[in-house]
């Protein structure tokens, strides 16, 4: 038997859509669809209808690239962070996306899994791209990352953090006084043996901070971090029952843990119930992020929100304000925003 050849589509048909077909389409100008596809110039109700529905029939989508030559710029936002997988950073993009929804900017996700090298060749590709702005995580870059950030010629928001010396915008929280804040009120309940528990922080900076906030206040009060446990790699549930687990063996009379984020802390509150360890009684717990997703655990883990979707809004609003004003006022914007504590069921309440 004898199979039919497959129908081959003539090139032809597989050429990219132009003006001229949703100008034929819709029996107007190439100049005015022009101008109803970029929103500008006047045209009547009926004509802009004509050709957007024209426009949509056939599918057709606007080359912005070339639209951008004259510009120098496209109508997307580039936005460098460093995890998916991290729960923070799903809220910050939330943020942002509620506020450039209801501009024409779009944001086109980087993201660099806390690696300088990868955040230089992600930020070079995106600029590549001339974007109308940049939302990038962090203060620290490296020295090729800031150049290239200084020479965009367009708004650059650094967000998550405030502790250090921004490039143009920063929107974030001073995690150095986060950290005191905690310190402060573990000591204000009655904790003096206390442990900690987070990431390896060469590269997680802000990790870093809180950890230095935090024991910058308990010398305060003579008071030094009893033991402490590290890891590498995600913030899983089950990296903090182990974490919590080897702790406890190796120094059994600490009467409080204090986590680097909720996740590893909620891990450890799952160990201490299995175990009948009493919380916050026998020993207390506290994170940091007040992630949401943990309000089903058997008891609520004391935290501290850290103000994400809050971060994503402003940093969005400073690029989308910029962006309408062509980038000729402004700049240097600084908002810091307050986390508060959040004592849950696990830090005793005096």
């Amino acid at each position: 038997m004898t199979e039919t050849p497959p129908v081959k589509t003539p090139a032809r048909n597989r050429r990219p859509l132009t003006l001229r077909d949703v100008s034929e389409a819709s029996g107007v100008s190439e100049m005015t669809v022009s101008r109803v596809l970029r929103n500008r110039g006047d045209v009547s109700q009926a004509t802009r209808e004509r050709v957007l529905e024209a426009s949509k029939e056939l599918g057709y989508v606007p080359n912005k690239i070339a639209g951008a030559l004259a510009s120098q710029r496209v109508n997307l936002v580039a936005v460098i962070i460093p995890s998916l997988s991290n729960m923070v950073f799903p809220e910050v993009m939330t943020g942002i996306n509620e506020v450039l929804d209801e501009t024409p900017l779009q944001p086109v996700v980087g993201v660099t899994n806390y690696n300088p090298e990868r955040e230089e060749k992600v930020l070079y590709e995106m600029l590549s791209w001339r974007p109308s702005g940049v939302i990038i995580a962090g203060l620290e870059h490296s020295d090729a990352a800031k150049a290239m950030l200084k020479a965009a010629g367009i708004p650059v928001v650094e967000i998550m953090d405030t502790d250090g010396q921004a490039v143009d915008a920063c929107v974030g929280i001073s995690h150095r006084r986060a950290g005191r804040k905690m310190a402060q009120a573990i000591l204000k309940a009655g904790y003096r043996n206390i442990g900690f528990l987070g990431t390896k922080m060469p590269l997680d900076h802000r990790a870093r901070k809180r950890f230095e906030g935090f024991t910058e206040a308990l010398a305060k009060e003579g008071i030094e971090i009893a033991d402490r446990e590290f890891y590498e790699g995600g913030s899983a549930l089950a990296k903090g029952r182990e974490m919590t687990e080897a702790i406890l063996k190796r120094t059994p009379e600490l009467d409080f843990l204090y986590y680097s984020n909720d996740m590893i802390g909620a891990g450890g509150l799952l160990f201490c119930l299995d175990q009948g360890i009493s919380v916050p009684g026998q020993i207390g717990l506290a994170g940091f992020n007040g992630v949401e997703l943990l309000d089903g655990l058997p008891r609520q883990l004391a935290t501290m929100d850290a103000c994400r979707a809050e971060i994503g809004r402003a940093a969005a609003r400073i690029i989308a304000e910029r962006s309408a004003e062509d980038g000729e006022s402004g700049g240097g914007e600084r908002i810091e925003l307050t986390p508060k504590i959040q004592p849950g069921d696990t830090l005793r309440r005096r």
